[in-house]
This record gives C-alpha cells, sequence and structure tokens, in this order.
C-alpha cells in the first residue's frame, strides 16, 4: 500500500499536467488570434496598395487619351511611346505595376466602347475588407463583392476624374 506521502505527489503531478496543458491551448488560442490580426493588416495594406496603383492606371491613361485623344491598345503603351511633334518618348507610367492582390502583371483590362483600353481592375475575386470612405471618384468602389469590382476606369470629358 502506497504512503501517503507518495500518493500525494502523483494527485499533485496530474493537476500540474492539466495545468499545463491549460497554457499551452491558451498560447494556442492567443498566437491564432495574432495570426489573423497580422494577416487583415496584410491584406488592408495591400487594399491600400491597390488604390494607389490603380489611381495611377486610371492617370495615365488619361493623359495618354489626353495627348492623342484615343485609348492605349497596350498597357506597355503607357511606358514610353513617340509623337511627330516629340521624338523622344513620351512616359505616362514610370512602369508596369503588378497588382497588389495577385503579386502578378494580371490585371483585367476594361475596354473601351470603340476600342483600346480605358480602365484595369484587379483580377482576384477575393472579398474586400474596406467598404466605405472611399474618394469621391471611387465611390462605386462601396458595393463591390470582389476586388475585381473595383474598376479604374477613364472616362473623357467627366469633370469627377483627376485629369493631368
Amino acid at each position: 500500500m502506497p504512503s501517503g506521502r507518495r500518493a500525494r505527489s502523483r494527485r499533485d503531478g496530474g493537476f500540474t499536467y492539466l495545468g499545463l496543458l491549460a497554457v499551452v491551448a491558451l498560447i494556442g488560442i492567443m498566437l491564432a488570434a495574432a495570426g489573423e490580426v497580422a494577416r487583415t493588416a496584410a491584406q488592408r495594406e495591400r487594399e491600400a496598395q491597390l488604390l494607389w496603383v490603380g489611381h495611377e492606371y486610371r492617370t495615365a491613361i488619361g493623359r495618354y487619351w489626353v495627348q492623342r485623344r484615343a485609348f492605349p491598345q497596350t498597357l506597355e503603351e503607357l511606358l514610353g511611346t513617340t509623337t511627330p511633334d516629340a521624338p523622344l518618348p513620351v512616359r505616362y507610367l514610370r512602369r508596369l505595376y503588378p497588382d497588389p492582390m495577385t503579386s502578378a502583371v494580371d490585371w483585367t483590362l476594361v475596354q473601351a466602347p470603340n476600342g483600346g483600353i480605358m480602365g484595369v481592375a484587379s483580377s482576384s475575386k477575393r472579398a474586400p475588407i474596406k467598404t466605405g470612405h472611399f474618394e469621391d471618384v471611387d465611390l462605386g468602389f462601396a458595393k463591390a463583392d470582389t476586388y475585381g469590382d473595383w474598376q479604374f476606369i477613364f472616362i473623357p470629358n467627366l469633370a469627377r476624374h483627376r485629369t493631368p
């Protein structure tokens, strides 16, 4: 028959084990919550980058249209083209920016009614976190179901667009 001291230490060892399991579970829950916060913060940062890049494409297409009265046929035309009155290339866009949501230059191109590209949209089908507090030119984005619904379009002769 075990003595009193031995029986008590076996019981105490069980409580220590249960306490240790509870602490490990609590740490796991806290790490999962911290990971979710970090993921959400990273997605919000990519959203802000998407808005900036989309505005850059919209402005570049607008500059191209103001100078040529036509839409570019490809995004590469925004990087530099020559005109009869300007022998040096005119750059409308510094470089082809990747879509922050997909990390690739795989934009969905918005075709103009008479040909050419009048805008770009993300090819991502993820749902946006941001649903309000957009600039006036982007107010339609509040009702978007996916990032692909955020279309950065230049419409000529529309005062709400920032033209160069």
